[in-house]
């Protein structure tokens, strides 16, 4: 079972980490190409095309400016020790154990408007770029369009070396677009989370995103291979009436 989770805006670079054997991204030409597309442009591009106060926007104009195809650890950080949401905050992967962590590196990717797919170990250094932004890369008019078949045939080499047929989706609509679900070599599964309110089952944005980063943990602490042990979070109850074959729906 593989498991595909968004990115966040919000890194954390400066809080200490446990010893690691990081790995290296695998996409790294192709995140060049992007990075070498946004070294060029000007603040006031960044600003517009990713909407941007004036700070983040020189933040992240700084950031191209350094970034460099290299990752070695005094300049970067591993992703799932980096990223610093409400879904990793769920995840709370400072925590997890060595064996947690060995489990999350073959079971768990990432996915990256940047990086297409990572692992959780594999380096990054500091960027912002979401998926649905409409940078022009390669001839092509965006990032879903550059990266194409890449993300889905990266999980489908993962899911071929866990001699496994299930992916379970717990990442956001921006970046689940970016894989064609249609060529994965198995069942999807999309979680679904809702919260009783005024009267029905609503999906709360930011409720849902920590019920997937809280899912996400749940999954890694319990070592889960089986879908079906998915109905066990506790956080929510499994509602099989609510539900499709593809899409679960946990209510609280």
């Amino acid at each position: 079972m593989i498991t595909i989770i968004s990115p966040a805006k919000s890194l954390d670079f400066e809080s200490e980490m446990p010893d690691l054997n990081s790995t290296t991204p695998a996409f790294i030409e192709e995140s060049s190409q992007i990075m070498s597309q946004l070294k060029k442009l000007s603040k006031k591009k960044i600003s517009s095309l990713m909407k941007l106060s004036k700070d983040l926007t020189e933040l992240n104009a700084h950031r191209y400016q350094l970034w460099e195809p290299s990752f070695d650890d005094n300049e970067s950080r591993p992703a799932l020790m980096t990223f610093n949401g409400e879904v990793y905050r769920g995840i709370d992967a400072k925590n997890l154990s060595n064996d947690q962590v060995n489990f999350a590196q073959n079971h768990l990717r990432i996915l990256s408007g940047l990086h297409g797919v990572l692992r959780p170990l594999d380096n990054i250094r500091p960027y912002r770029l979401e998926m649905g932004t409409s940078l022009p890369v390669q001839r092509k008019k965006n990032l879903y369009q550059f990266w194409g078949s890449r993300i889905t045939d990266s999980l489908n080499a993962s899911l071929e070396a866990l001699k496994s047929k299930t992916l379970v989706n717990l990442a956001s609509s921006e970046y689940f677009k970016a894989v064609n679900f249609d060529d994965i070599n198995g069942d999807v599964i999309t979680p679904v989370f809702k919260d009783f309110k005024n009267g029905e089952y609503k999906i709360v944005m930011t409720w849902a995103k920590q019920a997937r980063g809280k899912m996400t943990g749940f999954i890694i602490r319990n070592g889960i291979t089986n879908p079906e042990d998915l109905k066990a979070f506790d956080e929510y109850q499994y509602n099989d009436t609510l539900s499709s074959s593809t899409e679960w729906v946990f209510v609280r």
